[in-house]
């Protein structure tokens, strides 16, 4: 009689062990929930350009003894492109903040504009700016296309 001697795996190992690892990676993916990083990221990178807008603006009011740019109304009103040629019904800034990149070298742009989303203009930022109604000097800007919180930041 001969014995053989054999090496290897059976089926139900195999596959146990394949169904051990598909439970390990969904729990990993979810766990990570890749969407939610990337809506973090997107909010983030939206925060920051609020600010940016904000800080620019308020430097210009600085610079001209507390005016700020005469174009500036109590309206919500998206952000005109730094370089576009049409800004109908958008507000237009570039004359008063990226002229000769004086305090911006470009206007911030939304992560998911212009082609992500049909909220933003095709030549706009996809962000709104407004002054207060009560004659105070308060600026208000805002991230309509946030993700996971408003983003709205007034000084």
């Amino acid at each position: 009689m001969t014995t053989r001697n054999q090496k290897g795996f059976t089926l139900i190992e195999v596959l146990l062990v394949m169904g051990l690892i598909a439970i390990l990676a969904a729990i990993v993916i979810i766990a990570i929930n890749p969407v939610q990083q990337f809506k973090q990221a997107r909010d983030t990178q939206r925060w920051a350009n609020v600010n940016t807008i904000l800080n620019a603006v308020h430097q210009y009011a600085v610079s001209n003894r507390g005016m700020i740019p005469g174009n500036i109304t109590t309206t919500a009103t998206e952000i005109c492109k730094s370089d576009a040629t049409n800004c109908t019904g958008l507000l237009d800034l570039s004359s008063y903040l990226t002229a000769n990149e004086l305090y911006l070298v470009s206007m911030p742009i939304d992560p998911v504009c212009p082609g992500g989303t049909p909220a933003c203009d095709a030549n706009g930022v996809g962000y709104t700016l407004k002054t207060s109604s009560s004659g105070n000097g308060r600026i208000t800007v805002d991230a309509p296309q946030a993700e996971l919180a408003t983003i709205s930041v007034t000084r």
